[in-house]
C-alpha cells in the first residue's frame, strides 16, 4: 500500500481504558485528526471481553471472573469472548475509502492479517490462514475455533480478530497470546456440568496453540512489538510516524471508558438495545 500511518503502543492498561482508545481512534480517524493507524496494547489484569452481540449474562461465569481477579468488557467488535491475559494485542483503524480495503469484511482482514502472519515468520514461526468449513458448532469461546483468514499452526488457532466499520471507518483488533491459561479460561464461562467444563477444557489442547508452546521459548511483549511492527511494514509496505496523544485526548478516552466501558448497561445488557 506504500502508505504513512501512525504508530502508537500505549502498553498496558484496564479493560476500559484499552476499548475506550479503540473506539476514540476510530472516532478521530473518522473526523481526520489523526492518519491511519497501527495501535499495539497489554492488558493490566487477565480481562475477558465478549463480543458486541454475545449474550455475556448465557455464556459468562461472573462469580468465576471475580475469583480470578479478571476484568470484563463488552468490545465494540463482534465474535466471541477473548480472554486477554499474556498477550499483545493490537488495533487498526483506516478509511474504507482506501482503494486497498476490500468493501468484504473476509476480505478485508485477509488483506490486513498479511501484517500477522508475517509477523509471526519473523518469530520463526509457519503461520497460515483458516479456510474452516461452515458447518462448526457453536461455542462462546474465542480460541475454541478460528474464524475466515485468521491464523492456524498445523490446525491450531494461535490468534483472535475482530473487525467493525462505522462511521466510514474500519476498526479490527486481535489477540496474540505468547502464552494462555486454560484453567483460568474455562473457569469463566458458564457450562452444564463440571464434566463438560473438563472435556471442553481437555480438547482445547488439540484446537489453539500459543507461540511460546509452538517455540518452547518464553517471549515478552517487546519480542512480539518489534516482530510484528516488523511484520506490517515488510508485507503491507507500510511507514509508521509515531502518534502522541495529547492530554486532552488522553481526557477523552478516560471519559469514554468511565461512562460507557465501566458502565453495566454497556458490559451486561447491551445486546437488548441492539
Amino acid at each position: 500500500m506504500n502508505e504513512t500511518w501512525g504508530f502508537i503502543d500505549t502498553g498496558y492498561n484496564s479493560a476500559p481504558i484499552n476499548m475506550a482508545l479503540d473506539e476514540a481512534l476510530l472516532n478521530w480517524h473518522s473526523a481526520g485528526k489523526i492518519p491511519p493507524t497501527l495501535r499495539f496494547y497489554g492488558w493490566t489484569k487477565p480481562s475477558l471481553s465478549v463480543g458486541h452481540f454475545q449474550n455475556a449474562e448465557r455464556a459468562v461465569d461472573f462469580a468465576n471472573v471475580q475469583k480470578h481477579g479478571c476484568e470484563f468488557v463488552r468490545r465494540l467488535t463482534g465474535g466471541s469472548a477473548v480472554l486477554h491475559d499474556d498477550e499483545l494485542t493490537y488495533s487498526i483503524v483506516v478509511s474504507e475509502k482506501k482503494d486497498y480495503i476490500p468493501t468484504s469484511i473476509q476480505a478485508a482482514y485477509y488483506e490486513l492479517s498479511k501484517g500477522i502472519l508475517e509477523g509471526y515468520k519473523q518469530l520463526g514461526i509457519e503461520a497460515d490462514y483458516a479456510t474452516p468449513e461452515r458447518k462448526k458448532e457453536r461455542t462462546d469461546v474465542c480460541f475454541e475455533k478460528p474464524a475466515f483468514y485468521e491464523m492456524v499452526v498445523d490446525g491450531k488457532k494461535i490468534s483472535g480478530n475482530a473487525q467493525t466499520r462505522k462511521q466510514g471507518v474500519l476498526l479490527q483488533h486481535g489477540s496474540i497470546p505468547m502464552s494462555m491459561n486454560k484453567e483460568m479460561l474455562f473457569d469463566l464461562f458458564k457450562f452444564p456440568t463440571e464434566e463438560i467444563r473438563r472435556r471442553k477444557r481437555d480438547a482445547f489442547s488439540q484446537k489453539a496453540i500459543t507461540i511460546n508452546e509452538i517455540t518452547s521459548k518464553k517471549h515478552t511483549y517487546d519480542d512480539l512489538k518489534k516482530a510484528f511492527q516488523r511484520g506490517f511494514q515488510t508485507e503491507l509496505n507500510m511507514n509508521f510516524t509515531p502518534l502522541a496523544l495529547t492530554d486532552s485526548q488522553w481526557d477523552e478516552v478516560h471519559e469514554l471508558a468511565t461512562t460507557k466501558y465501566a458502565e453495566e448497561e454497556w458490559n451486561l445488557h447491551h445486546q437488548r438495545s441492539v
